[in-house]
């Protein structure tokens, strides 16, 4: 004999179909994406500016991250690039000084032929902010300038080493001015000026224009001029080759060249 259908049994019925529904649910809700590996960049000051406006964006764009570490392009410093990497550091990119970059490709840190060159960057000049702004227009007032400063600070990576091994000379002035010119070595020529502890700095524009308490003057005359480029390159310890190409898609991208050019810096990649 049948048993009437009551509401006990009306709601165990749709108790079981709920459980039913749920389960198969559960089976066919996809399971959550892993996030993508990040990307380990190494960068010296000369990119530094440009890499921290454009590292958002390219967040932003992919869902990749990118994990940022800085030195300077040369030098005895500890946390100079070739020294964070000879020391087994890990990267996937690093971006520096072209003729760094070389180096580190001849030594196997960097992957040989991987090396592009991402801007061009000129030497500029800065001072503290509130003191008189020097005329530096032409090679015979940058050479009174200089005679002039009472102190000068200047970087130790590649602009550094084109003032204390060329330009001083093609001033010829060099035995006069390097007594009182200081090289910084762990921290940025604008901070130096900054605090009054150089009355002059010298160094690429896109370091100097970021720090604040400096007055940024101009660039080198012309005929005195020196130009590095920021290039980029495989690690040799690269683990990410997707993100990587990703990367460097977007920062030679005509979208990144706003950005670039904020800086103090001329886009000269063709985009990928």
């Amino acid at each position: 004999m049948n048993k009437p259908f009551t509401f006990l049994t009306a709601r165990r019925a749709l108790l079981i179909s709920a459980v039913a529904l749920a389960a198969g649910c559960a089976q066919q809700a996809p399971k959550p994406q892993p996030a993508p590996e990040p990307v380990r960049l190494m960068t010296s000051g000369g990119f530094t500016a440009a890499h921290k406006l454009l590292a958002p964006q390219f967040t932003a764009q992919t869902g990749i991250a990118v994990e940022s570490a800085y030195g300077s392009s040369m030098g005895a410093s500890p946390t100079s690039i070739p020294n964070r990497l000879s020391q087994g550091e890990k990267a996937d990119v690093v971006i520096l000084a072209r003729g760094a970059l070389d180096q580190l490709a001849a030594q196997g840190l960097v992957v040989p032929g991987t090396q592009i060159d991402l801007v061009r960057s000129a030497v500029g000049v800065a001072v503290k902010k509130g003191a008189p702004i020097p005329d530096i227009s032409s090679e015979d007032k940058l050479r009174q300038v200089l005679l002039n400063a009472k102190s000068i600070a200047y970087s130790a990576s590649a602009s550094g080493t084109y003032y204390e091994t060329q330009m001083l000379k093609k001033l010829g002035i060099h035995d006069q001015v390097m007594p009182k010119s200081k090289k910084i070595v762990t921290e940025r020529v604008g901070t130096i000026v900054a605090r009054g502890e150089a009355e002059i700095g010298l160094q690429q524009v896109s370091e100097l224009l970021p720090i604040e308490g400096v007055s940024y003057v101009g660039t080198l005359p012309d005929s005195v001029q020196h130009y590095t480029f920021f290039s980029a390159g495989t690690a040799s310890t690269s683990t990410n080759p997707q993100g990587l190409e990703q990367l460097l898609k977007f920062y030679t991208s005509p979208a990144a060249a706003k950005a670039i050019r904020d800086t103090g810096l001329e886009p000269v990649a063709k985009p990928r």
